[in-house]
């Protein structure tokens, strides 16, 4: 049994918020920090630790009303608290297939412990290389946040929803020695 670690590889990674069918902001890896490793054994995911912070202020790499005429700041109004952070603290493998990433995330200055669906999406493995993709999923209810309710109900007549939906792309890689 082979064990291969890869290592999070920040400049390749984004998160993705979306409501309602919406994509409301894009959060590219420039402006955001992302880390953490994961291990593969047999083509099949073994163990996860990752972080990242996101500023939802940064005006750089983020795409506001890319599909919709929402704001990011109408859901996530968090102007005195702009930094949105996850820090995993356990990783539990169902299957090869359902896998899931447990750990502390915190929007404006508020910690709750939520579970995100952890998806391997793609996996490359050559002589000098590994590289995997793995997609993090998890729905987010702002009220649990101390969000108000006008921010995720109504924005100009457009029913937002009771929930959002927080998905991070991230690319894992390592060089074979």
């Amino acid at each position: 049994m082979n064990t291969t670690t890869l290592t999070l590889n920040s400049n390749q990674s984004d998160v993705l918020i979306r409501a309602r069918h919406s994509i409301i902001a894009y959060l590219a890896s420039k402006i955001n920090q992302f880390k953490g490793q994961i291990s593969l054994s047999n083509k099949v995911i073994e163990d996860a630790s990752i972080e990242f912070t996101i500023d939802i202020n940064s005006k750089e790499g983020k795409l506001e009303q890319f599909d919709s005429n929402l704001k990011l700041i109408d859901i996530l109004d968090t102007n005195e608290h702009p930094l949105i952070q996850f820090k995993s603290t356990s990783f539990q493998k169902i299957n090869a297939n359902i896998n899931f990433l447990k750990g502390y995330l915190t929007i404006n200055n508020i910690t709750k412990v939520i579970e995100l669906d952890a998806i391997l999406t793609d996996l490359e493995i050559t002589n000098s290389e590994s590289k995997a993709l793995f997609e993090l999923v998890g729905k987010i209810h702002p009220k649990d946040f101390g969000l108000s309710n006008a921010a995720f109900t109504a924005s100009e007549g457009i029913m937002i929803g009771q929930e959002i939906k927080l998905i991070a792309n991230l690319e894992f890689s390592t060089l074979i020695n």
